[in-house]
């Protein structure tokens, strides 16, 4: 890998990050970067994985006081609901033939878009706040599985089900759903490092840059245009999934 992929993956990092701080679709900014300076899919994916966990820290670096002063049992148990979904992702993902995977990465890739897209159907869904603490476990089950697996528009489907199913604010729901994909992500790399095919010189420059944009997401996030950004991102996000369906 040259000096110069390096500095792209650090520049393509932070954007990861920022993005993924403000939409939770930071793989759609960091999945191609890789790709780009010539990883497999599959590489690409659990090297993206093992970068990604630098976004979770870099964002809620800052509010983990926060989230302790809220409710601790809901907490504890979406950091366990979170820790087995990302753990069930990433053995499925090593344990499915690289075939099946790149068959089905456009299909996760628009998903990923979608959300973004219908993100404000998603937030009005919340104007009925109820607590379904079984139903919400069971959900941030399946989306840490998913998060495992390969996770694009992950953080947006957590901050949905949490403002349709628990009585948590916007806010607060949004500094759990770092907290929660950061532990899925964390899992998923763990066994990646283990048994998956981590470039790792590419997973440190994604890193670097996505500590960067991850910690700079929560001010950098109030002077930015977040609609015209949700759009462009969705917008490209499809455009992506056309590109690897086609490819």
């Amino acid at each position: 890998m040259s000096p110069a992929d390096v500095a792209f993956l650090i520049v393509a990092g932070f954007a990861a990050g920022l993005i993924g701080y403000i939409t939770g679709l930071a793989s759609v900014v960091s999945y191609p970067a890789l790709l780009a300076v010539g990883l497999s899919p599959i590489a690409a994916n659990v090297t993206n994985t093992v970068s990604l966990v630098a976004v979770g820290i870099g964002s809620t670096g800052q509010s983990g006081r926060v989230l302790l002063d809220g409710d601790r049992r809901r907490l504890i148990g979406g950091a366990v609901a979170s820790l087995v979904g990302g753990a069930i992702g990433a053995v499925t993902l090593l344990l499915t033939p690289a075939d099946a995977f790149e068959a089905i990465v456009p299909f996760l890739v628009a998903l990923a878009a979608l959300a973004l897209l219908g993100q404000p159907v998603l937030r009005r869904w919340a104007t009925r706040h109820q607590d379904r603490p079984g139903v919400w476990l069971l959900g941030l089950v399946l989306i840490s599985i998913y998060g495992g697996y390969f996770g694009a528009g992950a953080g947006i489907m957590v901050l949905a089900l949490m403002l349709v199913l628990t009585s948590e604010p916007l806010w607060r729901a949004a500094l759990s759903k770092s907290l929660f994909l950061g532990i899925a992500n964390t899992v998923a790399a763990v066994g990646f490092m283990i048994f998956g095919p981590v470039h790792w010189t590419a997973a440190l420059a994604m890193a670097i840059g996505c500590l960067a944009g991850g910690w700079c997401g929560p001010p950098v996030v109030k002077r930015l245009p977040a609609e015209p950004l949700r759009i462009v991102v969705g917008i490209g996000g499809l455009g992506l999934a056309v590109w690897l369906a086609l490819g």
